[in-house]
């Protein structure tokens, strides 16, 4: 079934540091923990500079949303600076990350899944006027990054979006997005092929 997931109903939780909040979007199972999510899908603020929590046996993609830039430290390996020019980033997990705020708050979304149950693929796209989106996963989420409003509709469903909200795409193959301008986030879960 066709679910949208409205942001204005979900609410924000305080990161344990105070770096920030955290409001998760959608992550299975239903009612799993940051310990046992198979994949957890959030829009994060990082309102100041500070150490990343780890999460072992986890992929993570982190894509700028809203703010102004922040750098991260991958590993003390990598330093990669999250911006409108590079505005999507995959590490381990298990990294140490840490991040350095440039400015303003940003709004990032967040991507983890657990390896052995699932992966993920990210893509950024930008709507002008209309695109098409083929389904290429069991499971596919959109979410609305930037743009007032969004259109969402195949041959039998039709679902209007504000910013930042999702909708986790069933059934049908293929699905028509309309709007002036916007900016999708497309999330592919992948089940791993041994579960």
């Amino acid at each position: 079934m066709t679910t949208l997931i409205q942001y204005a109903s979900l609410n924000p939780t305080p990161w344990k540091n105070g770096g920030g909040c955290t409001t998760e979007i959608l992550a299975s199972p239903p009612g799993a923990t940051m310990d046992d999510f198979d994949f957890r899908i959030s829009l994060a603020t990082i309102a100041q500079s500070g150490p990343f929590s780890t999460f072992p046996g986890v992929d993570r993609t982190l894509s700028l949303v809203d703010g102004g830039n922040v750098v991260l430290d991958v590993g003390n390996e990598r330093k990669v600076a999250l911006s409108d020019k590079e505005p999507v980033v995959a590490f381990p997990g298990e990294v140490p990350v840490s991040a350095t705020v440039d400015g303003s708050p940003t709004i990032d979304f967040n991507v983890m899944t657990r390896r052995g149950r699932c992966s993920h693929q990210v893509e950024r796209r930008v709507v002008h006027d209309f695109s098409t989106l083929e389904r290429r996963s069991t499971l596919t989420i959109l979410f609305l990054a930037e743009g007032e409003s969004l259109t969402v509709y195949s041959s039998r469903e039709r679902m209007s979006m504000v910013r930042y909200d999702a909708v986790v795409l069933d059934r049908e193959e293929v699905w028509t997005l309309e709007a002036p301008r916007a900016t999708v986030f497309v999330v592919d879960i992948i089940p791993d092929e041994d579960e």
